[in-house]
């Protein structure tokens, strides 16, 4: 073990905002590296550990499982994301399938809206697309 700051399970996960039991989850399922130990086996973690964690909730944040983010907590602080063209490639798709739920919120809320401003909860039709259709501006951006 180095000389470098480290903090013990307790530490890290109030700095992180993780519970203990989540760390050593992802601890165990590999997504983040085993805790160097003291000699009395507690764990501790270095500042670096601490930002990834922080970055898996972000990631978790954006929908995105935590098989998929395992790519991306290989990577070091200072990688360009052009350095790793299938990474990018994943962000790339990941960011569209989110743009394709932002478009399908926007249909619900104007639904919702046009339910208001009516005061009528009978539509003609519902114009809301569900999964089994996709809207024109879908399409279009999936291939684009």
């Amino acid at each position: 073990m180095s000389d470098h700051v480290m903090f013990s399970i307790k530490e890290t996960a109030e700095q992180a905002g993780l519970s203990e039991d989540t760390i050593r989850y992802y601890e165990k399922i590999g997504l983040l590296p085993r805790a160097e130990r003291k000699p009395n086996r507690h764990r501790v973690y270095r500042p670096e550990d601490i930002q990834t964690m922080k970055l898996i909730t972000c990631l978790k944040k954006t929908g995105m499982s935590l098989d998929e983010m395992k790519p991306y907590l290989q990577m070091s602080m200072d990688s360009d994301l052009d350095d790793f063209p299938d990474e990018r490639e994943m962000l790339i798709n990941h960011r569209k399938k989110i743009e394709t739920q932002i478009a399908s919120l926007q249909q619900i809320v104007d639904f919702i809206d046009e339910k208001m401003d009516k005061r009528s909860m009978f539509p003609d039709e519902c114009p809301i697309i569900g999964d089994d259709q996709m809207s024109v501006f879908e399409k279009r951006n999936m291939f684009s």
